[in-house]
């Protein structure tokens, strides 16, 4: 089936300016088709699929499997296997953009990388649970990241391609919620698989796979085999990823100030379990269920903020006071298990800081799509290098936790860590004047 150029229900989400309403013709610049009442929910289901294997595999699979080879060193031994997947991955997404911006097929630009990333990351999902060398768990972990980031990113840039900036609120409060209920979705059903990290892994790489197979049937993309594409050469494709901050200052903030919140969040999130078995003083047994109920106390409020947030802010055409309402609340919540170092604490933390990241996540995700320098040539490459900036605080997470750990005072410094740093982003959104 092939999107038509007929009226279609969904019409007040076509976008316009940057795409057009009929499939280009040949030799024009390539373009998809605008965005219909089914592809909100396929970004929900994709979003959630993909979050849930990113909670699962992070939070619990993971960090349980890493434990149950070498309890004694588990810190460090996470520490290093996210660090090196943190190096190898880096310009992942970047890079996926790219390449999508540049590919030229019958099934389109984003869909051939999407597929790709799925199938390669559900093979090596199926062997890792079988692994107990480090070195192998490390190398399998690398694979897979490098594989869901290339289908992340075109998955990200659909929003760009096929809705208008007045609609951008709401399409990207549906991938929050998708990602929200996907780690929720996740850490429950690791949790319940932690004792067989194997079927874990497994269960996850059939999941990716299937829906991806099923978004890019569903929400076909219009051939990009006969559009215009510019002469390739190895200096011009490096060079275009760098966006210089003097040229484009919103840009440059706007990464900055999602670089320094997400690793404020993910600094402490990331060692959840551990806090949970070190800091509170639970058995691991105790703590992978505890983890659960942290998760699902925060789903609603989160749900909830989202779907608030990316509705309001789009209603009233503002994007920066989200944020920074945003960073007060996430303050608060980092706050709780200073103060209650127990149990409560932590779910105090869950509920407030879900709140304050359900307000973040879908205006971000909308901003982020208006600082691009150039929207509708290189959509897929900018957005790619404004995901490094959520990509390396969350590899670099756990390798900065350890050091803070062991070096700087212990778990109660984690939660200080993330205060300053969400204080930062918020001071660091300020500059940027294209968005309001």
């Amino acid at each position: 089936m092939t999107m038509q150029s007929t009226p279609d229900p969904a019409a007040d989400l076509a976008p316009t300016g940057t795409i057009s309403t009929d499939a280009p013709a040949p030799g024009e610049p390539a373009a998809s088709p605008p965005a219909t009442r089914r592809l909100l929910p396929s970004l929900l289901i994709a979003s959630l699929t993909l979050f849930a294997t990113y909670g699962g595999l992070i939070a619990i699979l993971l960090p349980s499997q890493v434990a149950m080879i070498d309890e004694a060193n588990k810190v460090q031994n996470l520490a290093i296997v996210t660090t090196i997947s943190f190096v190898f991955t880096l310009f992942a997404q970047p890079l996926a953009g790219a390449f999508s911006d540049r590919t030229r097929s019958r099934f389109g630009r984003r869909a051939p990388w999407m597929v790709m990333g799925a199938v390669v990351g559900a093979i090596f999902l199926f062997g890792l649970g079988s692994l107990t060398d480090l070195l192998w768990i490390t190398v399998f972990w690398v694979i897979i990241q490098v594989a869901l980031n290339f289908f992340q990113a075109p998955l990200t840039t659909i929003t760009a391609d096929r809705f208008p900036r007045s609609k951008r609120g709401g399409a990207s409060a549906m991938m929050g919620l998708g990602t929200q209920l996907g780690m929720t979705v996740g850490i429950m059903l690791a949790a319940g698989l932690a004792a067989q990290v194997g079927v874990g892994y497994s269960v996850f790489g059939v999941a990716v796979l299937v829906v991806t197979v099923l978004f890019v049937v569903v929400n076909r993309d219009w051939s990009s085999k006969d559009a215009a594409v510019d002469g390739f050469r190895w200096g011009a494709f490096f060079r275009g990823f760098w966006i210089s901050p003097r040229r484009h200052p919103d840009f440059a903030w706007a990464f900055g100030a999602r670089f320094l919140l997400i690793l404020g969040y993910f600094v402490v999130t990331t060692y959840q379990l551990y806090l949970l078995t070190d800091y509170i003083g639970m058995s691991l047994t105790e703590a992978q269920g505890a983890v659960v109920t942290l998760t699902l106390v925060a789903l609603v409020p989160t749900l909830l903020a989202i779907g608030v947030s990316g509705w309001w802010s789009d209603k009233v055409g503002r994007r920066k006071v989200f944020i920074y309402a945003a960073s007060l609340v996430m303050v608060a919540g980092l706050a709780m298990p200073l103060l209650m170092p127990d149990m409560t604490g932590m779910i105090a933390m869950s509920i407030i800081n879900g709140i304050g990241f359900g307000l973040y996540m879908a205006v971000d995700a909308a901003l982020m799509t208006e600082v691009l320098p150039s929207e509708g040539t290189s959509a897929g490459k900018d957005l790619g290098i404004l995901n490094i900036a959520t990509n390396i605080p969350q590899a670099m997470s756990p390798a900065i936790a350890a050091v803070i750990i062991t070096s700087f005072g212990g778990y109660p410094m984690l939660f200080v860590f993330g205060i300053v740093f969400v204080i930062l982003a918020a001071i660091a959104t300020a500059p940027i004047r294209g968005v309001r």
